[in-house]
Parts: C-alpha cells; sequence; structure tokens
C-alpha cells in the first residue's frame, strides 16, 4: 500500500493575519449576538474596526499585563488571564463608540470568555477551509 500526501502551500504571515482578523471579528459578532450586554453598531466594518482595535490594544497593554501579572498567573492557573481580557474588553470599549458593554464586571467576564472560545472555533474552522491538513491517499 502505497501513500502519497499532498501539501498545500505555507500561508503567508499576512494571510495569518488576515484569517485571525476575520476569526476576531466573527467572534465578536457572535458575543455581541448571545451576550445582552455587549452591542456592537455600524455593520460588517464596525465588527472589523472592533476587532482591529482589539487587537492592537491586546498586543500592546495586554502583553505589559500578562507579563506583569506572570506570577499571579501561575499562581491562578490562568484565571487572572480573563481578567486580563475583560479589562483590555473594557479598554476597547472606551477607545470606540461602536463597541458598548454595559457592566464592567460580569457582561465584561462573559464577554471575555465568549470572545476567546468563538475565535478559537472560527480561527479552527478558518484554517479547516483554507489550509487543509495533508490527504494521505491509497
Amino acid at each position: 500500500m502505497e501513500t502519497t500526501a499532498r501539501h498545500s502551500p505555507t500561508p503567508s504571515p499576512l494571510a495569518l493575519m488576515l484569517v485571525r482578523w476575520i476569526a476576531l471579528a466573527a467572534a465578536f459578532a457572535f458575543t455581541a449576538w448571545i451576550l445582552n450586554g455587549v452591542d456592537i453598531t455600524g455593520g460588517f466594518w464596525a465588527y472589523v474596526w472592533v476587532a482591529l482595535i482589539f487587537g492592537v490594544v491586546n498586543a500592546i497593554i495586554g502583553t505589559i499585563l500578562r507579563i506583569l501579572t506572570l506570577p499571579f498567573n501561575l499562581i491562578t492557573l490562568g484565571l487572572i488571564s480573563l481578567l486580563i481580557t475583560a479589562v483590555l474588553l473594557s479598554i476597547t470599549d472606551a477607545l470606540t463608540d461602536h463597541l458598548t458593554i454595559d457592566d464592567f464586571f460580569w457582561t465584561t467576564i462573559w464577554a471575555a470568555i465568549i470572545v476567546a472560545i468563538a475565535a478559537v472555533v472560527v480561527e479552527l474552522i478558518l484554517q479547516l477551509i483554507f489550509w487543509r491538513e495533508p490527504v494521505v491517499a491509497a
């Protein structure tokens, strides 16, 4: 039995960034749809804009906060990361008029959980669609 593998080309870093950006925008859309306290106004481009703002805030402020809270993150087994994401969502809410989060604590915590899970699921789906694993033929 002979097996052959077909490899899809390795995606460029720009393509991966765009896929992650789309995944985050879809995660925000899902979060706004499922959670009553989160509202994104302005249509499709508002989701893209909120995802961009959140990505920049996460890359700059989130990195600094994660480094500063690393010992606490280890002690709490990662629960501090949830609070950091909630703070980053609040900062994003303050920076853009398209995103509105009603209550800081519980709504933002739930939004952080839903955005994280939805972003992972959508990114996995997009990667399966665009960059499939090698196929083994008999």
